[in-house]
């Protein structure tokens, strides 16, 4: 999701705000807004949308501090409508927003996929929903049911549960069962499956260029376990899918959110549009155009803030739905669906909340799974665990807007306090733009001498930088310890390499737990 409030386009111009915010049509155009905001209390402007029916409000990493803090923040917003939808984009892997100040306690889905045990994998979601249930939230933007077959996806990776049909339809719905046992709705995403893309929606534009057949055989059937699974959302793809619709986005197109989604697999839930803020549809029409066309599109509700939070948005978004109906782009019947589609998962929503929340054991399955998930690779005689603190290089990549830039990752914290005297040091690109070699010999390698090197990567394959980088250092230090946090290729580096398939802090702390014995 993306920063700024792109409003029209040169053919479609700002709206004109209603005058009145009692019509029934703003009614139903609150109704179906999910927007976002910033702090950690509600601004006074929301909470005035909040009592003249805006049904839903979402949560990033901005709003939240600590468990305390949530649990006041999602009262405060219940006190205006004891029935709001308060939904969050918690995947509780690299993506998360509950943790996102601490890293995730749990690993991501590559991790639970790589086990490949669902029942561990359920459990790991239904911990997950009931800290959501508790905090107060009726609906997290997770699972990602996308199969990652294109290794070069720039804002997939780990967040699939791997790069097979079967493994990640199995996954999805155990996840999605674990979930929603705890009383929090899943929402499957990004449909139609955004795992064989190579451009980050954030920012452009991706498309799926498989055939009908390719898609139904590869990225559908983790959508048909959702469904089979109860899934109550399901959040569409800013992508171009040609063979459905050449012309469309998903999130824009009736032709794959009504006539595949709706008719040919046969779901009835509340469909959800991605962020419509990002640069893949809002470059096109901007967020009030794509707004207009996703819900005439299909969709039932339209997520806005992931960093657009404008108080306005609501307004210009609501503005827009009804100077829509009323100049013919939007019918007034297809209005009325999607808030009626909001309303029927209300109803659910407010069902769970009117009961008392399940007692929450306080578990570390999250840690038993990244445990578990570990890979090692190479002779470990003489090498593990750690005879000495070591030196830790983490070499740092930009990661893609879906993963919060405050989370922290790594080894070297987790093993520093396992092995007192471990050292570290951080580089990103730019450290080695220049001197490369300079660098890395300076910071890296002159305090390893005479002690363990511990390199730790992430998604090595995909920055030549990085690569380059531990290129150099295994040709100096041909014995170093390589951890890869994550998407691994098949190909290992080092005298052991370790696969965490993940950079949560749970990941971490495995990793370090192997480093140290």
């Amino acid at each position: 999701m993306r920063s700024g409030l792109s409003i029209g386009t040169p053919q479609e111009g700002r709206p004109t705000l209603p005058s009145t915010r009692n019509s029934e049509l703003t009614t139903l155009a609150y109704k179906i807004l999910q927007p976002g905001f910033k702090g950690h209390e509600a601004p006074e402007w929301l909470l005035r949308r909040i009592g003249e029916g805006l049904s839903s409000v979402v949560l990033f990493s901005r709003n939240i501090a600590n468990a305390g803090q949530l649990a006041r923040l999602t009262a405060q917003l219940r006190a205006e409508n004891p029935d709001l939808v308060i939904a969050i984009d918690e995947e509780a892997g690299d993506v998360t927003r509950i943790e996102s100040l601490t890293g995730s306690s749990r690993p991501g889905n590559l991790a639970l996929g790589a086990i490949d045990d669902p029942d561990l994998t359920e459990a790991v979601a239904r911990d997950i929903g009931h800290e959501l249930r508790s905090a107060g939230i009726s609906l997290t933007y997770a699972p990602s049911a996308d199969v990652n077959s294109n290794p070069n996806n720039p804002v997939i990776g780990v967040r699939s549960f791997g790069s097979t049909t079967d493994l990640v339809s199995r996954h999805t719905a155990a996840w999605i069962r674990g979930l929603q046992a705890a009383g929090v709705a899943a929402c499957a995403k990004h449909f139609p499956g955004h795992g064989d893309t190579e451009v980050d929606s954030h920012h452009g534009l991706p498309t799926y260029n498989a055939s009908v057949e390719l898609i139904r055989e590869q990225a559908l059937p983790p959508f048909r376990a959702a469904m089979e699974s109860g899934v109550r959302a399901v959040m569409s793809a800013h992508l171009l899918v040609p063979a459905f619709d050449a012309d469309l986005p998903a999130t824009l197109s009736s032709r794959l959110l009504v006539d595949l989604l709706r008719t040919e697999l046969g779901f009835e839930g509340l469909v959800i549009t991605d962020g419509i803020e990002m640069g893949a549809v809002s470059d096109l029409f901007g967020i009030d155009g794509a707004t207009v066309r996703a819900v005439a599109g299909g969709s039932d509700a339209v997520c806005v803030g992931g960093e657009s939070s404008d108080p306005e948005v609501v307004d210009v978004l609501s503005a827009a739905l009804v100077a829509a109906v009323d100049d013919g782009r939007l019918s007034e019947e297809r209005l009325r669906e999607a808030a009626a589609r909001v309303e029927v998962f209300s109803d659910w929503s407010k069902g769970i909340f009117r009961a008392a929340p399940p007692h929450r054991i306080k578990s570390d399955i999250g840690f038993v799974a990244a445990r578990r998930a570990v890979r090692l690779t190479g002779s470990q005689t003489g090498r593990l665990p750690l005879g000495a603190p070591a030196h830790v290089v983490e070499l740092i990549p930009t990661m893609n807007l879906a993963i919060a830039k405050e989370t922290p990752w790594g080894v070297a914290a987790p093993l520093r306090e396992r092995l007192i005297g471990t050292t570290s040091v951080g580089i990103h690109e730019e450290d080695v733009s220049g001197d490369t070699l300079s660098v890395l010999d300076r910071y890296a390698l002159v305090p390893a001498a005479e002690r363990p090197l511990v390199i730790v990567v992430r998604d090595v394959f995909r920055h030549a930088w990085m690569a380059n980088s531990l290129k150099h250092l295994l040709s100096a230090r041909p014995d170093a310890i390589v951890v890869e946090m994550g998407l691994p290729t098949g190909h290992t580096h080092g005298a052991v390499h370790i696969a965490t398939f993940g950079a949560t802090t749970a990941s971490g702390v495995a990793a370090a737990e192997v480093l140290a014995g």
